[in-house]
């Protein structure tokens, strides 16, 4: 059985830098199994209600501005896998959970960085997912929850944003290694949480967390909601474990959680 991942995918720069996370990426992409497909939550995808990609060939998006011309000659052209869509609609159904299927949209940068650095060959069928920020943490962890049984088929779930993420704090000009105290006492936090399963203080991060208004700022909780939905993917197991935790800009978390 596949584990999930929660897999941070920072700021758009990381599609063209060789640096301490994205080697990290890099080779876990090559340590994983091979899974079948990738079922990705991004936190640059939101919607109200859930939807579900169904679409044969994905268009790269470009979903940011003012960056180096060689991003935007990044491509990746991912397939879909309509067996496996079909599926998720049939899990969604069976546990009551609304949702609609997109068939045009493309992978927006959340999505095809993470991918392009775990598998740069882009030989797995990818199904993309959107998020909603306005549902409570409990009822994102059980959207993923619903999609626990395809890690026993080799079906790799993946949600992409960030623990720590608010860009009104960046500090563009910080020395790598210089951490804001607030972000790591957040993290760390959560760290603690994650480990014990602690669901009860995870779904009340917002009142109970250290520093939760700076790290998951108010109307800016897009980034961190994907770690629910990847959490919940591995309710049946309930393990977490951190594999790689690094800051840029000063508190930027690049963080890799692996659930199950």
């Amino acid at each position: 059985m596949l584990p999930s991942f929660f897999v941070a995918h920072g700021a758009p720069l990381l599609a063209i830098e060789d640096n301490e996370y994205t080697q990290f990426l890099n080779t876990l992409g090559r340590t994983l199994p091979k899974p079948k497909a990738i079922v990705l939550f991004s936190a640059h995808w939101e919607s109200s209600v859930q939807r579900v990609s169904d679409v044969d060939e994905y268009k790269t998006i470009y979903d940011f501005g003012g960056f180096p011309e060689a991003l935007y000659q990044i491509e990746y052209p991912a397939r879909g896998n309509q067996a496996i869509t079909k599926e998720i609609e049939d899990l969604f159904t069976k546990q009551g959970i609304p949702f609609a299927v997109e068939t045009e949209r493309g992978l927006d940068h959340g999505a095809w960085v993470v991918l392009r650095m775990l598998y740069p060959h882009v030989d797995i069928p990818v199904i993309s997912m959107s998020v909603n920020p306005k549902l409570t943490p409990k009822e994102q962890y059980q959207i993923g929850r619903s999609l626990s049984g395809l890690r026993e088929k080799d079906v790799l779930i993946i949600g992409s944003g960030g623990t720590v993420h608010n860009l009104r704090a960046l500090k563009w000009g910080a020395e790598d290694g210089e951490i804001d105290p607030w972000a790591l006492s957040f993290d760390e936090w959560l760290e603690s949480r994650l480990r014990n399963w602690d669901l009860e203080s995870l779904f009340t991060y917002e009142s109970v967390a250290p520093n939760a208004n700076l790290a998951v700022p108010p109307h800016g909780n897009e980034h961190f909601v994907p770690l629910f939905y990847a959490m919940g993917a591995a309710d049946n197991e309930q393990t977490a474990k951190l594999l790689h935790r690094n800051y840029r800009y000063g508190n930027l978390s690049h963080s890799v959680w692996q659930f199950g």
